[in-house]
Formats: structure tokens, sequence, C-alpha cells
């Protein structure tokens, strides 16, 4: 980066911002990401997420550390199809990264580029993608020590099991193959070196083995998508899904069903299930039209396209991947033993 656009750049101690954010800001930094006086972080944002980049700066002066922060919009264009180079620098010397942006279509190339860094690293990173002031006051406020307790229920026994079934009263009915060969994680909001993890935080996922049936998304679908279409209760999204593949989807909104189906054909792998997940924030209440939330509603969701199998283990990649939420699901856990239900009616039946 040349010397003049260091001067150029944005000093987030100067952004005013609406008091509300402290909370959510200092949740992610001291509850959730543990920054250290002696660590380094990178912050990267956009103009779109300043304010709450600022509340998120001076949760960062309160802990002591050293930082650096970015506005993608002073460094490239946008749609960022490439991670700007001084990001990725700053990086290399950072022990932790925050990410609150506001995607674009095809950034996920720019945005995989910057996970690879935080992969290769080890870094701990909060992927804040969407973040608005709603969930800074709503979902970043919720007792991440009592989600993590849960989410650690949940994945003792998903591990356990070789197959899930899952239904909603919209109509989705889900048999999910499970395999040891593909591995779990939680990503609670207590965010670790061995994953990084979406704020607010509150599932557990893995890749499954095989997917069969239909799911119906009644709450949103996710990347870009979730802006454009909103809840979706008054006009769901039904997929059927047989052998990991969508073979149809169908919506009284033509233009979702549409431009859904597109997104799940960009490659070869677009419309297989990579991901299967158990949302466990139970400080969420309501799904708002922000899939950054709402993956976290408790429940079920699924996503299309790329494993993450970095983690999972799962040998295949895709260039997408989206999110898809469904409402007041019953989850059973099976195995050669039986079968455990989990959730009814949208309610956990675990203590954690």
């Amino acid at each position: 980066m040349s010397e003049e656009a260091v001067r150029q750049r944005t000093d987030l101690r100067e952004i005013v911002y609406p008091a509300a954010f402290d909370p959510g800001a200092r949740n992610a930094v001291e509850t959730c990401l543990r920054v250290q006086p002696e660590e380094k972080v990178t912050v990267i944002a956009d103009q779109s997420c300043r304010e709450i980049a600022a509340s998120l700066a001076k949760a960062l002066d309160r802990a002591g550390c050293r930082w650096s922060g970015f506005l993608l919009e002073e460094l490239a264009a946008r749609p960022c199809l490439e991670m700007p180079s001084a990001v990725l620098t700053d990086m290399e010397s950072s022990d932790v990264s925050i990410f609150a942006v506001t995607v674009q279509p095809n950034e996920l190339r720019s945005r995989m580029q910057m996970t690879d860094v935080v992969n290769r690293r080890k870094m701990r990173h909060a992927h804040m993608v969407n973040i608005t002031p709603e969930v800074m006051v709503e979902g970043m406020c919720a007792d991440f020590a009592a989600v993590d307790r849960l989410s650690q229920a949940v994945l003792d026994r998903v591990r356990r099991a070789t197959y899930v079934r899952a239904t909603t009263p919209a109509g989705t009915d889900l048999h999910v193959e499970l395999t040891s060969e593909y591995r779990w994680f939680k990503t609670s909001g207590i965010i670790s070196r061995e994953k990084w993890g979406n704020l607010p935080g509150g599932e557990c996922f893995t890749a499954p083995a095989e997917v069969n049936g239909v799911f119906v998304v009644d709450g949103v679908v996710g990347d870009f998508l979730c802006e454009r279409f909103g809840l979706l209760q008054e006009t769901p999204l039904t997929i059927h899904i047989e052998g990991n593949r969508i073979t149809r989807v169908k919506s009284d909104n033509k233009a979702l069903e549409r431009e859904f189906w597109a997104y799940t054909h960009m490659d070869a792998n677009s419309d297989r299930v990579g991901e299967f997940a158990i949302g466990t924030n139970i400080g969420v209440k309501k799904v708002i039209g922000n899939i950054l939330q709402d993956e976290k509603f408790p429940g079920v969701h699924i996503a299309f396209g790329d494993p993450y199998g970095a983690h999972t283990g799962a040998p295949w990649k895709s260039s997408t991947h989206i999110d898809v939420v469904g409402l007041g699901f019953n989850i059973w856990l099976g195995d050669a033993t039986g079968e455990e239900l989990i959730m009814k009616d949208g309610i956990f039946l675990l203590e954690g």
C-alpha cells in the first residue's frame, strides 16, 4: 500500500456509533475472541458496517491490544473480486481477524482468500458477514457461555449418531446419513484456533454423507439472496433432494425460484448438500431476514455447495455456498440402538 493510501485510510476511532453497539462489541472481543493485550488484530469492514467496526475498535482498545483497521472501498472497487493485498499482508502478522462486511455478488472468492490465510495460520477469526445494527443488539448480546454448553451437548450426541431425521409443520421431511469420515464442529460463539466462526455464533455442523427428502425453506435463504428476498414464511421455497443433489425447487415467488436455481447450478457441485447444521443460539428468538443470525436460530439449516473440506474432511469443493433455514423443527438422532428426539416443535429437549 502506498504512503498516500495509508494517509487516506479512515481512522475507525473517529467514527461516531450508537452506544447500544457496545455490549455486542465487547462480547465479540472479550468473550468470543478472548483478545489478549499482547496480541494483534486485523479488522476488515466496509462503508455499510463502519459504525459496527468503530464499536469493535473501541472494544479492542479496551482490551489493550494492537490492531489495524481497513474499509474495503478505500482499497478496491466493489464487488471485491480479490481480497486487497494490504489486508492479506496485515493478516500475516496478526493473531486474530474480524470481518464485518455487507457482501455483494461474486465476492466469495475474496472471502475464501481471506479464510485461506486464517486456516493456514490458525488464526482466531470472527466472520460477521452482513452484520447489521439489529444483529449487534440482538444476536451479539446472547449468553455465549450458555450457547456453548448447549452446543457441546448437541455435539456429543451427533458425533455418536449415524443418521438424523428432521421434520417441520411446513413439510420438511429429511433423512440425513452421517459418516465418521467427516468431522463435526461447533461454532458456538467461543472462537478457537481450531475453527474460525461466524458471529453471532451458535451451531454444530458437518458435511453429510447423503441427504434425501424435502426441505421447505420458510425461514430465509443465504448469501446476497437473503437481502433480496427476506423472510419466506408467506412464499416458502420447497427443495427436493435425492442422493445429496437438488432435483427440483418450487415457490410461488418465481423470481426466488429462478435465482436460487441459478445460484445452485454455477458449478458441478453447487447443487450438492455440503453442510448439515443444527442451530443452537437460544438467545435468538425469531428469524429476522439476515442469514448471519438466522442460521443460528434453533433448528436445522443446510447449505448447498462448498463443504468447508479443510475442517469437515469432505474431499470435494465448490465455488458457491448458500444456506437455507427452516422453522419449527422436530429432530431425531439415530443409530443402531434406536432414536433420540432432541428437539420438538423448535424447542431443545437437552440441557447444556
